[in-house]
Parts: structure tokens; C-alpha cells; sequence
């Protein structure tokens, strides 16, 4: 009878603590356990009791409940499942701090599917003990089962609803933006409010926008932990124990429709345990963050598509109308700055071993550093035509450089790499994904316009010179004198013409009469150099201008000429000369110019050759 007064007691009791700790202003409290070691004490005199939640495989302590110095470890089901295949409840001995032989009880709780919901532990008493040897035991299993199933019951839809209301709340804020900096704050705040104990960290990867306060660390392959690594490949939570840290790590991969573009990481302390539910909950929100962050990708990328292809648009329409290569590619470079913000770019043009910087590159190339680069893409180009693409060149070489990012697209002409383009930045992973082929369209493009441009450069050199000598055509010179004569101050023009010419074509022929013509022409191109221009006027004349040059200056350099070309020349021939000049306020043309030059070549030729003559403005009549 004294065993049931107790049972009809702590039943009583038992429903209290229900009453009292089921709901509280709408909410289930965690005092319920601490009111249960109250009951044990009073009726059993128990002075120790813990209670072990089972989840999945493991029993885990109740952290709200026991003191640090009376801290259980978890306890793996499959090493405590053979004491309760017969009964629900065991006793085990223990040593106690004074070296006193006791016994601890173990009551195995279940839910309504027999399966394992949590281990209740408590020191043995002679009260538990006569009581536990009394018909009342099974009831007070039971009447403590269906308390901890109700609570837990409860604890289960409160956290479910939190956990909801905190997803919809987040959901309803990641709907109604697209911009990735809210969405990931957004992510962050429902982490700490779910998980306070927690240290999250956002790992994402390359191709995000980073345009973010919010604090997070670049994905990489070769520095990533392999459980990182794994989470981020397989999309499935993984977990690690780092036991010189202390601290366990939680990866939850941050995954949309279309791909994975992070990990949520979570830094927990070594003897936390993750829930199911927990996983749940991180799992739904790692979720609800990928979808968002790819709507506002496939939102700003719908945008950026129509603002690259304008770019290339605007590009190719600049780069096919008549402008010069030099002018191209100073375009291309404003273009390359506006639109991918590097510190530096640059164009090399190849030719055989050699290359050459163009002068609308940065200045950085012609340095030694920039050199390096340089030298590292040309090598790059020797053996593959794909473009490079270099998240973080100091990975590259044992040596730190400043500017780690790099891209360099090659520039080709029918298939043959002809030059490159390149952009660095200080910044590594500076460039992303999208970036680095929005490059490669916009090169490409680029690169039919500057073959069009280096094919017309060398058509109209073609025009320009004479195919037998390789000086410069009439025409050219016409303009080129007519160009001078409108911003100069001053020139001199000459005419020459060889002695003899038809001569020399029937006593050597014809195809020897062309290398007398070759040689004068290179003597007058070394002659002149910088100084002025040498033309082929027509048959055996030619012609040479010097601009903003003075008569006196041209007489000196002719007379070099007539002594070169006799010694220089094989078959050796001479010349005749005539000059002219003009100053600013003489106030003529090109035309009076060439006729007293032509003049004073017949002059020459008159008074006996192999000699200059000068004709100046001051004899037109």
C-alpha cells in the first residue's frame, strides 16, 4: 500500500510539472526536468539525476540541465542497447569521487513506436530500491515516459515553428530583394538567432558578386578543408572534429536549382551535437539562400547580358570604322577599364621569337615585373591558343608579385596568334567566371578588326611605296609635301635623276638598270633616315623632301648624296640634282615648288652633270 500511496503521489506531482511546464506564455520551458529531480528527490531521495536525449544513433546530455561537474559524455545507443532487451530500466555500479562502491539506474524512455526517445540516470537509494521491487515500477515508467514524450512533443512543435516563422521571415526578405548583400545578412541573422552558440562563416565561390559588406571567404579547392571540399562537390552536410582545436566544423552546402555557390559553415564546440532537426532547419535555410542568390544571379545576369552585348556592339562598330591601329587599341583599352576595373592592361604583339608592347599599353609592361608577365603569357601562348586564366598568379611562382589576378586572350589572324591582350589585378580572384568570358567575346571581336585594320595597314603600305625600290610612291609624297607645306615653317625638295639611265639598261639590260635603281634607293634612305622622305617620282627620277629643313641644310645632304652614289653604286652611275625650298612667307604651292626644283635639275643636267643645282622662289617670274 505504501508503494501505491508514492505512485498516486508522483503521478499527482508528475501532472504538475506537465501542467506547469507545458505551456508557459505559449511556449514549452525547459524547467520541466529540473522540477522531475525535485520529485525523485523528495520520494526517493535521489541526489543525482540526469537526463540523455536519444537522437538518431546517439544519447546526448541535456545541456540546460546538468552542472559542468557533473558533465555526461554521449553515449552511443549500440553501446547500451543489450541492457534493455528484457526490461526498460537497469542498474550498473559505479565508483563515486569517495572511492564508495554505488549503482547507477538507467530507465530506457520510448515513444509510441518502441523506439529509443531518451535515458533517464539517477543514483540508487534504498527508497528507489524498494520501490523499484514493487508492482508499481512499470506504472512509474510509463508516467514518466508520457511526460517526456508530451514535452518532447511540444518542444518539437515550438522548434518547428520557430524554425518556420524564421524561414518565412527570411524567405519574405530574400523575396522581396535581389540584392546578394541583404540576402546573405539575411542568412547570417537567422543563423545566429537559431544557433547563437555557434560561429557561422559564408565560404562562397568565385563567380558571386562581391559587392558585399557582409564579411565571407573565397571558395578554393587547394586550401579548403576536404570536408569543405566534399560538402561543396556531394551538396550534402558534412561534419568535422578538430580535436587540437577543439571545435567541430558543420558544412552546409548553400545550394540552388542550377548549381552550389557556397557553404554555410558552422564552428560548434567539440561535444556539441547537431540535430536532425537543427539539420533540418540549417539545410531548409542553406536552401531558401541558393534559390535566392540565383534569382538575383539570373536577374543580374539577364541585365548584364544586354549591357555586354552593347559593350560589344559599341566596341565592334568603333573598331571597324577608319581609324588606326594605335587608335583601336586605345579604344579597346577604355573599354577593358570601364567594364572589368583592372590596374593594369596591356597588348603584345608576336612576331617570330620576338614581341612587341604596343604604346597603348600601361607603362607597368615596359618594367621588369611587368616583363614577367609578359614572358609568362607568351610561354603560355607558345604551346596552347586557349586564353589564360589565373585566379592568383603567386600560386604560380615561389615569389610574391603585386598583382595577382590575371586574364590574357589571345589576338589571332586566321587562326594564328598574332599578339595578346592582358589585365592584371592586385586582388586575387579579382576576376570571375563571367568576367573572364565576357573578355574572350569582347577580345575576339576585337581581334577581326585589328586583322582588318593590320591588313588594310599593310595594303595601303603596298599603295604607298614602290614595289621596286621600297621608297615611297608620288602620290604619297604629293601629299605628304602639300601636308607639310600647310603646318611648317619651312622645307627643301629635290629631284633626282640618274645620268645616263638608258645607257646603263642597254650595255648591262634592264633587270641590272633595277639594282642600280635598288641601291640609290637604300644610299638616299640612309642618307635621309629621320630627316625626310624619299620617293620614286617616275622611271629613273627620284625624290627626297626634307621638312622644316633649310636650304643650306638640303644643298649639304644632297652633296653627300652625289659622292655616295658614285662610290656606292655597282655598276657605279652618277646623278643630277636639282633643289628647291620654301619658307612661310614665300606664299606658294607644291606646284611652283616641284617646277623650280625640276628647274634646276635640267640645269644640272645641262651645265654637265653629276652636280646639284638650286632654283630658288626669288627666280619665278
Amino acid at each position: 500500500m505504501k508503494n501505491d500511496v508514492i505512485m498516486a503521489l508522483v503521478k499527482s506531482r508528475i501532472l504538475d510539472v506537465y501542467n506547469e511546464n507545458l505551456l508557459v506564455n505559449g511556449t514549452t520551458t525547459m524547467k520541466w526536468f529540473n522540477d522531475l529531480k525535485s520529485i525523485l528527490s523528495e520520494f526517493f531521495s535521489v541526489k543525482m539525476a540526469h537526463y540523455l536525449v536519444f537522437d538518431i544513433d546517439t544519447l546526448r546530455p541535456l545541456r540546460e540541465n546538468h552542472m559542468n561537474t557533473e558533465k555526461l559524455h554521449m553515449i552511443k545507443w549500440v553501446d547500451i542497447k543489450a541492457y534493455f532487451d528484457e526490461k526498460d530500466f537497469t542498474e550498473t555500479p559505479f565508483w563515486d569521487t569517495e572511492m564508495n562502491m554505488n549503482k547507477l539506474v538507467k530507465i530506457l524512455l520510448k515513444d509510441c513506436e518502441n523506439q529509443p526517445i531518451g535515458l533517464l540516470v539517477m543514483d540508487s537509494t534504498m527508497k528507489w530500491q524498494e520501490f523499484s521491487e514493487s508492482g508499481c515500477i512499470d506504472e512509474f515508467i510509463c508516467t514518466i515516459n508520457n511526460l517526456v514524450k508530451t514535452i518532447k512533443q511540444s518542444i518539437v512543435l515550438i522548434q518547428q515553428e520557430n524554425q518556420y516563422r524564421n524561414l518565412f521571415r527570411v524567405t519574405r526578405t530574400f523575396n522581396s530583394t535581389l540584392d546578394s548583400g541583404e540576402i546573405l545578412n539575411g542568412t547570417l541573422f537567422a543563423i545566429n538567432n537559431a544557433f547563437p552558440q555557434l560561429v557561422p562563416t559564408l565560404i562562397l565561390s568565385n563567380d558571386q558578386d562581391r559587392k558585399t559588406s557582409i564579411p565571407y571567404k573565397l571558395f578554393d579547392y587547394t586550401s579548403e578543408r576536404p570536408t569543405t571540399v566534399d560538402a561543396y562537390v556531394s551538396g550534402e552536410i558534412t561534419t568535422e572534429l578538430i580535436q587540437d582545436l577543439s571545435v567541430q566544423l558543420i558544412n552546409v552546402p548553400i545550394k540552388g536549382k542550377q548549381g552550389i555557390y557556397g557553404i554555410l559553415q558552422l564552428s560548434a564546440p567539440d561535444d556539441y551535437h547537431f540535430s536532425s532537426r537543427q539539420k533540418e532547419f540549417a539545410t531548409s535555410l542553406a536552401e531558401t539562400t541558393g534559390n535566392a542568390l540565383e534569382n538575383a544571379k539570373l536577374y543580374i545576369q539577364s541585365h548584364r547580358l544586354v549591357s555586354d552585348l552593347q559593350l560589344i556592339n559599341e566596341t565592334s562598330h568603333k573598331l571597324n570604322t577608319n581609324i588606326s591601329m594605335e587608335e583601336m587599341l586605345i579604344f579597346l583599352k577604355d573599354q577593358l577599364m570601364k567594364s572589368f576595373h583592372p590596374k593594369q592592361v596591356g597588348f603584345v604583339f608576336m612576331e617570330e621569337d620576338e614581341y612587341k608592347i604596343s604604346s597603348a599599353s600601361n607603362e607597368y609592361f615596359h618594367t621588369d615585373e611587368g616583363q614577367l608577365y609578359i614572358q609568362f603569357v607568351a610561354k603560355h601562348f607558345n604551346k596552347v591558343k586557349d586564353s589564360l586564366f589565373v585566379a592568383d598568379f603567386n600560386r604560380k611562382t615561389a615569389l610574391q608579385y603585386a598583382y595577382r589576378s590575371l586574364v590574357a586572350v589571345p589576338l589571332k589572324e586566321q587562326n594564328t596568334i598574332t599578339g595578346f591582350s592582358i589585365v592584371l589585378h592586385k586582388e586575387p580572384y579579382f576576376f570571375s567566371f563571367d568576367s573572364f568570358k565576357l573578355m574572350q567575346s569582347l577580345i575576339q571581336h576585337s581581334s577581326l578588326a585589328i586583322s582588318n585594320s593590320t591588313l588594310r595597314n599593310k595594303l595601303q603600305e603596298m599603295v604607298n611605296r614602290d614595289h621596286l625600290t621600297n621608297l615611297f610612291a608620288r602620290k604619297y609624297l604629293d601629299k605628304y609635301v602639300e601636308n607639310s607645306m600647310a603646318i611648317n615653317n619651312r622645307g627643301v625638295f629635290v629631284l633626282i635623276d640618274i645620268d645616263d639611265f638608258k645607257k646603263v639598261n642597254d650595255t648591262y639590260g634592264h633587270q641590272v638598270g633595277d639594282e642600280i635603281l635598288k641601291q640609290i634607293a637604300s644610299i638616299i634612305q640612309n642618307k635621309v633616315g629621320e630627316k625626310g622622305i624619299g620617293a620614286r617620282w617616275g622611271g629613273e627620277e627620284l625624290a627626297v623632301y626634307y621638312a622644316q629643313k633649310t636650304l643650306e641644310e638640303g644643298i649639304e645632304i644632297c652633296k653627300q648624296l652625289l659622292q655616295s652614289i658614285q662610290l656606292q653604286t655597282s655598276p657605279s652611275v652618277t646623278v643630277s640634282i636639282g633643289v628647291s625650298s620654301w619658307q612661310q612667307h614665300d606664299n606658294i604651292d607644291f606646284q611652283h615648288l616641284f617646277h623650280l626644283a625640276d628647274i634646276a635639275l635640267y640645269e644640272a643636267k645641262n651645265k654637265g652633270k653629276n652636280q646639284l643645282s638650286v632654283m630658288e622662289v626669288s627666280h619665278l617670274s
